[in-house]
């Protein structure tokens, strides 16, 4: 049919009046809040050369990944599906520096297959990176900044799951465990899947008081009690397992402290990203919505492919999806429209201009335009005993 070719790919969306405007001021606002935190923007470019794009992510960004040739020169490019390593790829080779950097970002990444619950192949990016810092305490800080996100847009409700990837790969490790069954433990384990881990187990050379460990993953989850249950239950394991599971409850610590309201759920079988993230990660979820809405980690490896290797710690979250949810954001601005009349009045000209540098938007009523209420507002400037001012209309 004709009308087909106006239809967009599924799972690709337009933002139309007014959630456009919503969008920009959430846009603006978030921003406003990573540079009162000292976080500095960068832009990345919106292609670049697939290598670039995939070092260090594993298999999963490589599936999201859309890929073509470039006529310039045959290589594959690929379009970014998470702008996360590229801004570890600046941080690497754009700045070079040896302090602590805070980098954030904001822009729209295409994915090959649907994702979040939203179910869509455009999102808007934005998060923020800290360089250079190894403790808990950056962290901490990257977990608040979420938190602070997710406040600045108006989700309520949310719940922050807390895991240490850490636990589970020293484990194996320690197991002597090959690729192939880490990978098949690391799914099961996802899912709380007892027998099917006890099954691969089983099949594996470790010991049994390894072996034991790692099926106790899948039950030590819950409040920060969780804590003291691990320490018991995974006692005979080697110093890095007992040494993630004290980075964590820092962790959890710090946060708490900062969000005394906000629910912890500590999670040792929390594995997001494994093949990505070295240490601590988290996610923020709200009822009612099975995927996290927001989600982060350390990912400490990912700068040594970029020949500059340091401490690395991020989250990122979609903006879209976070208008979906933000039932209470409307936005700092008062965006209701003053309607002015058509005139060349130097009083209603400056009046007109004085009240948009004061944030107010003027939209002045063109001859014979048709004007909707609804977009440009009940309120207009008329004259009233020789002077402009703001007065209610039909």
């Amino acid at each position: 049919m004709i009308s087909d070719r106006w239809l967009l790919p599924e799972g690709v969306d337009e933002v139309l009046p007014p959630e456009a405007g919503r969008l920009e001021q959430l846009r603006r606002q978030v921003l406003d809040l990573y540079s009162s935190w000292g976080y500095q923007l960068v832009i990345p470019p919106f292609i670049e050369y697939l290598e670039s794009l995939l070092v260090g992510t594993g298999s999963d960004l490589d599936l999201k990944t859309f890929k073509l040739t470039d006529q310039l020169t045959g290589r594959l490019i690929g379009i970014r599906a998470d702008m996360t390593p590229q801004v570890a790829r600046i941080d690497a080779r754009g700045l070079r520096d040896e302090t602590c950097a805070r980098l954030c970002y904001l822009g729209t990444v295409l994915h090959a297959l649907p994702d979040g619950f939203t179910r869509t192949r455009s999102p808007v990016q934005v998060g923020a990176e800290l360089y250079g810092h190894a403790g808990f305490e950056s962290d901490c800080e990257i977990l608040s900044l979420m938190l602070e996100t997710l406040a600045v847009a108006g989700v309520d409700d949310v719940h922050v799951d807390l895991g240490h990837v850490g636990v589970f790969r020293a484990l194996a490790k320690q197991a002597g465990i090959d690729s192939a069954r880490e990978t098949a433990l690391h799914h099961a384990l996802q899912r709380k899947a007892r027998g099917e881990i006890a099954e691969l187990l089983d099949a594996t050379p470790a010991q049994a008081g390894i072996a034991s460990m790692i099926l106790a993953l899948a039950e030590l989850n819950g409040d920060e009690s969780v804590f003291a249950e691990a320490r018991l239950a995974l006692s005979a394991a080697d110093k890095a397992v007992l040494a993630a599971v004290d980075r964590l409850e820092q962790t959890a610590e710090a946060v708490k402290a900062r969000f005394p309201d906000t629910p912890l759920h500590v999670d040792l079988a929390e594995l997001r990203g494994y093949r990505y993230h070295t240490g601590v990660v988290f996610a923020a979820l709200v009822p009612g919505h099975g995927q996290e809405v927001a989600r982060g980690g350390r990912y400490d490896e990912i700068g040594s492919a970029f020949g500059h290797a340091r401490p690395a710690t991020g989250f990122s979250t979609d903006l879209k999806s976070l208008l979906t949810l933000a039932g209470t954001f409307s936005g700092k601005a008062d965006m209701t429209a003053i309607r002015a009349p058509w005139s060349s009045d130097p009083e209603l000209l400056a009046l007109v201009k004085a009240l948009r540098s004061d944030g107010k938007r003027v939209v002045y009523e063109l001859p014979d335009e048709k004007a909707n209420a609804d977009h440009h507002g009940r309120r207009g400037l008329r004259k009233r005993d020789g002077k402009w001012q703001i007065t209610e209309i039909d």
